[in-house]
């Protein structure tokens, strides 16, 4: 997928900026909530805007869906590089998984932005992607120096943990609450009377 982000070509107006804004925010809403089926017009008659106007600022239906992606990661990275730089990092950190597991397992646009593997823009969503993996390897890193998190975890390990929660929450067949659970026991460090055979 190749389509171009239209924001980088040339500053929009006030209005024009607003328009995207509320084109991006309703269409999360709908594809989080119906999935990617929804047609075009039906996403610009919740947002109030002409099919126009969305596809001016979105050519396709998947330039649509990448944008929200890419806002997806960045937002989660921000969000990741907060609690990182808060006092309460180690006990963020799996506060932070498990609410990023509980979003992600209700909304298919996270899901789907958690789990972009290239299909995408790749300009695009290795920067925001960047954003994403970055916040997280400061919230990991912070948790691992208080102590809270086992030392041999990477960024990348992390990432897969979460993916493959929301994929099993997603699946139904299990309480997302008992398997985020168990991995956030697995990703805590072993002490001595957790060693299997004590």
């Amino acid at each position: 997928m190749t389509s171009a982000d239209p924001t980088t070509s040339r500053p929009l107006r006030a209005d024009a900026r607003r328009n995207r804004a509320r084109v991006l925010e309703v269409a999360q809403e709908v594809f989080a909530e119906e999935g990617l089926a929804v047609p075009i017009d039906e996403i610009a008659r919740r947002a109030g805007v002409g099919v126009g106007t969305v596809y001016r600022h979105f050519p396709t239906k998947d330039a649509l869906f990448e944008a929200i992606i890419v806002e997806r990661l960045r937002a989660v990275g921000e969000a990741a590089r907060e609690l990182a730089e808060g006092p309460e990092a180690g006990t963020g950190f799996f506060a932070f998984f498990e609410q990023m597991v509980q979003n992600a397992s209700l909304n298919r646009a996270l899901f789907d932005a958690l789990a972009a593997n290239g299909s995408f823009n790749r300009e695009l969503t290795a920067e925001a992607s960047n954003v994403m993996m970055t916040g997280l390897g400061q919230l990991l890193a912070k948790a691992q120096e208080a102590g809270r998190v086992r030392s041999d975890l990477t960024v990348t390990d992390v990432k897969t943990l979460m993916v493959g929660c929301l994929a099993m929450a997603r699946q139904g067949t299990a309480d997302p609450r008992l398997i985020v659970g168990v991995v956030c026991d697995g990703m805590r460090p072993v002490s001595p009377s957790r060693t299997p055979g004590a």
